[in-house]
């Protein structure tokens, strides 16, 4: 889940149920294989290998902070900090004007123990100059310091003010893998409150059920570069705090999905959290949610963010989807 750090160094098949081959999903590219490979070679699956690993990472990022600060933004954005309920929040905006501009809320994934990292930012700024938006980008507390009960409602009443706010500009909420899972979480509470949606939610392989208890998933975590179970649960029950990890705020996929706003959702076949992407977009379109579930052959966790030729299509498919 922090395969973002690792661009900080550095098609679609719509399936109803896992991955099928088939002339519209093709094989992946030589440059993602190669990424796949690359992947393996770095520490990062086993920071998630046990329990044991994720506590010894939380504490030293408890005692080496990283910082949170914009970097990689490009040129043509400019980026304010203002404070909202007792967070940092940065917006962005076009450096020739914010006037008649859209907005986008972006939650940064890292399995909510991780901070935001530059490859999230080098995304935040390619959307805000290439899809003339507003971003704005909440940095919201990490496990365990602050738990799901605290994180989920304070990022929905952002998201609420900021749908105030736009007025009639259209509102997307876009996150990735641990940000994607407190997005849905987000809208979810906004709509058991009567709140209204924002125009769009785009789920970057959704961190929807913390339990990870899929019996497939064991298979999937042996091919997946990135991720394993251990350390996911663990990261987890860190962020549930005195929640089950099962609870709705933890895992929204065990939430309603009545009423909520359209998705659109990216994953792929070697990452472990797939099925439950393929589930989500199941139990969302059996509520009558419009769902596009956009599959990908042999591509890992967050690949919409890499250096891919599959991630460069993802992400102009998303910058279309909010302009």
């Amino acid at each position: 889940m922090s395969v973002a750090k690792m661009l900080s160094i550095g098609r679609l098949c719509e399936c109803p149920f896992a991955w099928a081959a088939s002339s519209n999903d093709p094989a992946p590219s030589l440059q993602s294989r190669l990424f796949n490979l690359l992947l393996r070679q770095l520490p990062y699956k086993q920071q998630l290998a046990s329990a044991e690993a994720v506590q010894a990472h939380v504490q030293k990022l408890a005692l080496e902070p990283v910082t949170f600060e914009p970097t990689g933004l490009g040129r043509g954005v400019e980026a304010t900090l203002t404070k909202m309920g007792g967070w940092p929040v940065y917006y962005t905006a076009p450096s020739s004007g914010h006037e008649g501009c859209n907005f986008v809320m972006f939650l940064h994934g890292g399995g909510y123990i991780n901070e935001i990292v530059p490859a999230h930012w080098r995304f935040v700024g390619q959307m805000t100059r290439k899809a003339g938006v507003v971003c704005v980008v909440p940095i919201y507390p990490l496990a365990p310091r602050v738990t799901a009960k605290d994180v989920v409602p304070r990022t929905a009443e952002l998201l609420r003010m900021l749908l105030e706010d736009a007025g009639p500009a259209k509102v997307t909420v876009v996150g990735n893998s641990a940000g994607a899972g407190l997005a849905l979480a987000a809208c979810q509470w906004l709509r058991d409150r009567g709140h209204r949606q924002p125009n769009r939610l785009i789920l970057i392989s959704p961190g929807a059920d913390a339990s990870v208890s899929r019996p497939e998933q064991t298979e999937i975590a042996a091919r997946d570069p990135i991720q394993d179970i251990p350390g996911i649960i663990e990261a987890g029950r860190l962020y549930a705090g005195e929640l089950d990890i099962g609870h709705p705020f933890v895992s929204p996929l065990n939430g309603a999905f009545r009423f909520l706003a359209p998705m659109t959702i990216f994953s792929g076949t070697r990452d472990l959290l797939y099925p439950n992407s393929v589930d989500l977009a199941a139990r969302a379109r059996a509520a009558g949610v419009p769902v596009e579930l956009h599959l990908w052959r042999d591509q890992p966790h967050n690949y919409a963010l890499m250096p891919t030729p599959e991630g460069r299509r993802a992400r102009a498919m998303i910058l279309r989807a909010m302009a």
